[in-house]
């Protein structure tokens, strides 16, 4: 069995988790999220905890046991926390401004950017060159904030573009004359 799922995942006060229907469907103070269960895996709801095993022969049960673990465990702490990424643009005249369910961002093309936001996700801007991405999916904050920062990727030589707030960029020497 996984080390991973060994640990049962504990349930703060106001988390009601469903286990029905092949679904696992976790309610909490900041929203609702929902997933299909894997026929590999068990779970089993204990008082104020959750445990995940594998089914006895299922193939690849153990490894899986670990993945639903962390997946359900994120499912928990997101509807009882939430998840936020920071983003940082560096750069003269890099701005970006969050309104409604669009971030537009001006990153040196001769046109702003428009990003439409998916549902489940908002930002916030508290300056111009901060993008504050919060919702309750981890994996899905996860995406917006990589979809943004595809648009201009740090460059290696100046390290202007878009990053996480605590990305490392290592700025590579420049070409020197002979």
């Amino acid at each position: 069995m996984s080390r991973v799922a060994k640990n049962p995942i504990v349930l703060p006060q106001g988390v009601a988790v469903d286990l029905n229907g092949g679904r696992i469907s976790v309610k909490g103070p900041l929203g609702a999220l929902d997933m299909p269960a894997n026929p590999a895996v068990t779970i089993e709801q204990q008082a104020d905890s959750l445990l995940c095993k594998p089914v006895p022969g299922a193939a690849r049960g153990d490894a899986l046991s670990g993945t639903l673990r962390a997946v359900v465990a994120n499912m928990v702490t997101g509807v009882s926390k939430g998840f936020e990424r920071r983003l940082t643009l560096v750069g003269v005249g890099y701005r970006a401004q969050a309104q409604g369910d669009t971030l537009s961002l001006n990153l040196g093309f001769s046109h702003p950017v428009a990003y439409r936001l998916p549902a489940g996700v908002t930002a916030e801007t508290p300056t111009q060159t901060e993008i504050v991405l919060k919702s309750v999916d981890r994996q899905l904050v996860g995406q917006v904030a990589a979809e943004v920062r595809a648009y201009r990727k740090p460059e290696p030589y100046k390290g202007k573009g878009v990053r996480h707030v605590n990305e490392v960029v290592v700025i590579k020497e420049t070409k020197k004359k002979k």
